[in-house]
């Protein structure tokens, strides 16, 4: 199992390019299964989870070619010869779940196992299984999979309120109501970029979509969806990550093709905390405004609120800040694990449930760590770019489903790291 070696070795800087956005494209990919005409999705990211939906596609007779390098996703599912998403694949990642809604809308029925992913609290997809049988789909679930049918072959348009904002129940609606018969409205809808990419990509193909980005979306059904070239937005959570080396390292970093709107709650939190960020033509420039950054409080929340997705990294920097920072995660239980990790390199932090309490100290040490979740890894790579001594951090197989040729970018900015093979 591989792990990767830092070493803290001061201010960096350079120009880092910030890829297609993961869960972006884990969304755009399913909707291939809409339509019969070939879909090809440009900027793709170079990940694990990319791979793993590849293969689930292709398990159901979609045809995906991966192009320039992996830049570019040629897709077409004009003849599906299975409608079951198997466990063993569906295991490996939560967005697996993301096939059901277009399945079910486009064939009437699918069969699909409940899925895995990263383990950072229940996540449940009830409000995804909700969402559909409002839209009038019959679900039995029987030994780990949900079997699903659409009465007479097709789902109907319908009122879905959510009780609280889900992203990809969100996704699983709005894809499925493309088409139902009908009207269907989205209440309570997720409101993040992704979910704006999706519905930009849908209409691309012909779907009738209004209100995404805001908490109301309608769809009109339509009885087919074509074709579509579309591009993957840039990952804002990828984006986050690297705008926070220069400001727990030192130095000034280039995040090119980031955009203000993309992180905008998390540009505000660095500003407060003492980190400077530009717009530039090329993407965000980042930099310390002036010495030791300053502590700041944090609370997760849906978009455009502070990111969950960028929490564990924004730990790492807060653990060298000046003063006391609370961290307030409401998205996920069960997601400072990363915490323990921090704290055997010298991190004050105390957790009591969803809170975790951080006192800065000047200095992190060096020590090996073990990468709890996606994010939990990264974050521990910007934790070891700012301590002394070497750093070695262990399972980042979690951080090759999120973050792609870590090593390489951050290399071109001077740091010490590399990848050690088991």
């Amino acid at each position: 199992m591989d792990s990767i070696l830092v070493r803290g070795n001061g201010a960096l800087s350079g120009a880092i390019p910030i890829a297609g956005a993961k869960n972006a494209c884990l969304t755009l990919m399913p909707a291939t299964l809409l339509s019969d005409e070939p879909l090809t999705l440009t900027n793709a990211p170079r990940l694990s989870d990319i791979r793993t939906m590849t293969q689930l596609l292709q398990s159901l007779g979609a045809e995906v070619a991966s192009l320039q390098d992996g830049l570019v996703l040629a897709m077409s599912s004009h003849s599906i010869t299975n409608h079951t998403a198997d466990y063993d694949i569906v295991r490996k990642m939560r967005a697996s779940i993301l096939v059901l809604g277009p399945m079910l809308a486009r064939y009437g029925h699918a069969v699909v196992s409940l899925p895995g992913g990263c383990a950072i609290g229940a996540r449940p997809v009830d409000l995804h299984l909700k969402a559909l049988e409002a839209m009038g789909a019959e679900l039995d679930l029987r030994d780990g999979y949900v079997h699903a049918k659409a009465p007479g072959g097709r789902l109907k348009g319908a009122v879905v309120e959510f009780p609280f904002v889900s992203v990809g129940a969100t996704e699983n609606a709005l894809m499925a109501a493309t088409l139902a018969k009908g009207t269907t409205e989205i209440r309570n809808a997720a409101r993040e970029p992704e979910i704006v990419d999706l519905a930009r990509c849908l209409k691309k193909m012909g779907a009738k979509i209004e209100g995404e980005g805001t908490s109301t979306i309608t769809i009109e059904g339509t009885d087919r969806l074509g074709g579509a070239t579309h591009p993957v937005v840039t990952d804002r959570i990828e984006l986050g990550t690297y705008m926070l080396v220069p400001a727990i390292c030192g130095g000034e970093v280039e995040c090119i093709g980031g955009t203000l709107d993309l992180v905008e709650s998390f540009a505000e939190k660095l500003d407060a905390a003492g980190v400077s960020v530009t717009q530039t033509n090329r993407g965000l420039k980042v930099a310390r405004k002036n010495g030791r950054v300053q502590a700041v409080d944090v609370t997760t929340e849906p978009f455009p609120g502070f990111p969950t997705d960028l929490q564990a990294q924004m730990m790492a920097l807060l653990c060298t800040a000046q003063g006391t920072s609370v961290l307030e995660e409401k998205i996920f239980e069960n997601r400072f694990m990363h915490a323990p990790e921090l704290m055997r390199m010298g991190a004050k932090i105390e957790v009591h449930g969803g809170t975790a309490t951080v006192t800065g100290v000047e200095k992190l040490k060096g020590a090996p760590v073990m990468a709890t979740d996606l994010r939990a890894s990264v974050s521990l790579i910007l934790a070891g770019l700012a301590a002394e001594g070497e750093t070695i951090v262990s399972r980042v197989y979690h951080l090759d489903r999120g973050y792609e040729r870590v090593e390489e970018k951050l290399r071109a900015c001077g740091a010490h790291i590399e990848r050690i093979s088991a």
